[in-house]
């Protein structure tokens, strides 16, 4: 009978993939879209929005829904105005205004760009969920001789990194990295004959440039050509007075080998900037010295008292109490503040226990990096549920099945309703708030 039962469902089952977990396929001249997600630095720690700094905005700017990890990351992903389609490349193209109407940055705007720039930030921008890397490329055996000998007879050590830098500085002086030099990489899926290919997105590289605006050529049609120069002229950003730049980008596609189920590779193996291992294995060594010589300490004193207790020579010398014996009186003594002794204990544990899972999940590989904000959504959610977990067997003594329901149920109708009528009250206070301010605002 269960069998039958089974069966008869399993036409209504369809599968589904986790969202940014499932391959995108593209056709040839297919829109790829360029979003951004945020600004973040390895000296401030503080992330900002894409759109904090005066880039070029779209008309209609469409922020994309974000779930708590996200959120929580600080994330703000946003449209542009890169115009990128699937196998074709663009050698120059001006991403907003006229050639011979560049931006006009004021002196805020310019102080503003000059201070991002000398925090170090980096802008993050993603491709078909793929975030944007900037490839490095470094000589580590190099003798002397011409850089062409040297990049003939050395070896390449090829590295990436997150985002791409805002700008640099030099000589306390700030530039931008004005136009971007796109690379994608796809992969071809085999089809059958006559059907037309598909296309996945493996890699998404950038190579920032900063170009003077009297250097960049374009016409009407936003098309444009750079010096030939290996190092142009850079885009200076005086924060004292007015600027004019010109945002420019372009496009190139190569055909990769790296299936899609591998292009993450290439970002789990990136050094991280912030990651400092030096600091970290100092610290992990002094900790196993210091916990050494302290077990060292305590193995030959708990020896030379263990030798007392073990002798009886002198019954009247094993009766007096030394040594480790003077602290028995403690061990069953309350502590002095119980309440915060088990508040650490109970969090202690809950951090355990949800670093615990969270490994164990990702060990398993539930936790693509394609999901975004998927590992901290997944921590605080078993923070949360650790602490339930905890809470109920001991504070409130419930153990059974039916006043454990009972229990989730009411909390969750006592949580629903308050949730409404909180934003029932919200609504109606803010729009009476919004009549009664513009009640005196006169619209022709």
């Amino acid at each position: 009978m269960w069998a039958l039962l089974l069966v008869s469902t399993l036409p209504l089952v369809t599968p589904f993939y986790v969202p940014g977990v499932a391959p995108m396929n593209f056709h040839q001249n297919s829109p790829v879209e360029i979003k951004a997600v945020k600004l973040t630095s390895s000296r401030t720690q503080l992330p900002y929005e894409y759109y904090s700094l005066p880039f070029c905005k779209p008309d209609n700017i469409v922020y994309k829904a974000e779930n708590l990890g996200e959120v929580l990351r600080g994330d703000r992903i946003v449209s542009t105005l890169y115009n990128v389609l699937m196998n074709l490349d663009k050698k120059c193209e001006v991403l907003c205004k006229k050639p011979d109407d560049p931006i006009k940055l004021s002196v805020d705007e310019s102080k503003l760009l000059a201070e991002r720039i000398q925090e170090e930030y980096y802008v993050h921008l993603i491709a078909d969920n793929l975030p944007v890397a900037t490839r490095l490329e470094f000589y580590p055996n190099k003798e002397e001789g011409t850089e062409e000998e040297q990049r003939k007879d050395t070896l390449k050590d090829i590295q990436f990194e997150h985002g791409y830098r805002l700008g640099f500085t030099e000589n306390n002086k700030f530039y931008l990295h004005n136009h971007l030099s796109f690379i994608l990489y796809y992969h071809k899926e085999k089809v059958e004959e006559d059907v037309e290919h598909n296309y996945r997105v493996v890699r998404f590289e950038v190579m920032p440039k900063s170009v003077k605006l009297e250097d960049i050529k374009a016409d009407e049609r936003k098309t444009c050509t750079l010096p030939e120069t290996v190092a142009p002229v850079p885009q200076e950003i005086d924060p004292t007075k007015e600027n004019r730049i010109l945002f420019t980008y372009s496009v190139h596609w190569e055909e990769s080998e790296v299936k899609w189920a591998s292009r993450w590779d290439t970002y789990l193996t990136m050094s991280d900037v912030q990651i400092h291992w030096f600091s970290i294995v100092n610290s992990v060594v002094v900790v196993f010295f210091l916990s050494g010589i302290l077990s060292m300490i305590i193995i030959r004193t708990l020896r030379k008292d263990i030798a007392n207790y073990n002798r009886e020579d002198d019954i009247e010398d094993t009766m007096e109490e030394s040594g480790w014996k003077n602290v028995h009186g403690d061990v069953f003594r309350p502590p002095q503040y119980p309440m915060i002794l088990s508040s650490l204990l109970g969090s202690g544990i809950q951090l355990f226990c949800m670093i615990l899972i969270v490994i164990f999940v990702a060990m398993l590989g539930m936790l693509s990096p394609s999901s975004r904000g998927a590992l901290m959504t997944t921590a605080c959610f078993l923070f949360m549920f650790m602490g339930s977990f905890f809470l109920f067997p001991s504070q409130l003594d419930i153990v059974e099945f039916i006043p454990s329901l009972l229990y989730f149920g009411y909390t969750t109708l006592m949580v629903l309703s308050f949730w409404l009528l909180s934003g029932t009250i919200g609504f109606y206070a803010a729009y009476v708030f919004i009549r009664k301010i513009y009640a005196a605002v006169k619209i022709d």
